[in-house]
């Protein structure tokens, strides 16, 4: 049986930190010696990761194989290991993270985890690609308005 985050476009790792758990949101890409790897997109701070625990695990038990689901169990966040984000929910907890990165605000953070329960893989999608290539803080700005986050 072949490693399910190998192929994964995303991928989510759970850390403890000091202050509680938190969590590392990574994307598939090619790097500048043109190899297929994990890096980065943002980090989830433990307030954020506590806030997001529901859409994190659906995110992760969504994206398994309907063989390698566990049925009726609800999925458990362990630390240390990777777990595959498929693209849908991948770019959704893409731009979670990024979207509260640095708030700080348990109501605001809520908020935006319900908008990215609910929201169309699409534009989920298009709103990574706009946060992850701008050079303003602009994009950023516009979904924390449209999320109802910031006034």
């Amino acid at each position: 049986m072949s490693d399910p985050v190998r192929s994964a476009p995303f991928a989510l790792r759970i850390v403890q930190r000091s202050s509680g758990k938190a969590a590392i949101v990574y994307r598939r890409k090619v790097d500048v010696h043109g190899r297929d790897r994990l890096q980065r997109v943002a980090s989830l701070s433990p307030l954020a990761f506590t806030a997001a625990s529901g859409l994190l695990r659906d995110g992760v038990r969504n994206s398994m194989n309907e063989s390698a689901a566990p049925k009726g169990r609800r999925e458990v966040l362990s630390e240390g290991k990777f777990l595959a984000l498929n693209e849908d929910w991948g770019a959704r907890v893409a731009c979670y993270a990024l979207l509260v990165s640095g708030l700080w605000n348990p109501e605001r953070i809520l908020r935006a985890v319900g908008h990215f329960r609910h929201a169309d893989p699409n534009e989920a999608a298009w709103w990574l690609g706009q946060l992850t290539r701008a050079t303003s803080s602009r994009p950023l700005r516009a979904l924390r308005i449209l999320t109802g986050i910031v006034e």
